[in-house]
């Protein structure tokens, strides 16, 4: 009987310890630093998507993201205009994400040998950029020179005597 008591007791301490411990959220696989940074790419990031990009996607979705290359034709792929504003607009980025990753369709997954989930991340957030741009995303550009130090007055030549 002395045991059953002890066991209840223990049994009623660790509820109360679990239900009393504060809650943790739960992790989310898809969060990254772009889904903080409001959807703006590093320079370095920019790059390594655009680099991604060009040697993985390009063959068959363009090099302006239009989806209208000759591969897509001999492989009779109908593949999203993604200059068009409206043709990402109801896939969420985790769904392009999923799709990039492990494929889909006739699409090959991305290797994680070949691309870390932040690149691919990155990649998700550059192809977006297809839409507002309407052509392949510029490199971000560097600060000018004259936002970053203040112009020097002009040299005006000494009076000739």
């Amino acid at each position: 009987m002395f045991k059953s008591f002890l066991l209840f007791t223990a049994v009623v301490l660790l509820v109360t310890a679990a239900a009393s411990a504060p809650a943790r959220p739960p992790q989310d696989a898809s969060a990254t630093p772009n889904a903080k940074s409001g959807g703006r790419l590093s320079p370095e990031a920019h790059a390594r998507a655009k680099k991604l990009y060009e040697q993985d996607c390009a063959l068959c979705h363009g090099s302006s993201g239009d989806g209208k290359t000759d591969l897509a034709k001999d492989m009779q792929l109908t593949l999203l205009d993604w200059t068009d504003p409206k043709a990402l607009s109801a896939m969420s980025d985790q769904s392009l994400f999923d799709a990039i990753r492990k494929g889909k369709g006739k699409m090959p997954p991305e290797d994680e040998g070949r691309a870390k989930n932040d690149d691919i991340h990155s990649l998700v957030l550059y192809i977006r950029k297809f839409a507002a741009t309407g052509a392949p995303a510029a490199e971000p550009a560097a600060t000018p020179a004259s936002e970053t130090a203040p112009a020097a007055p002009p040299v005006t030549p000494a009076p000739s005597r």
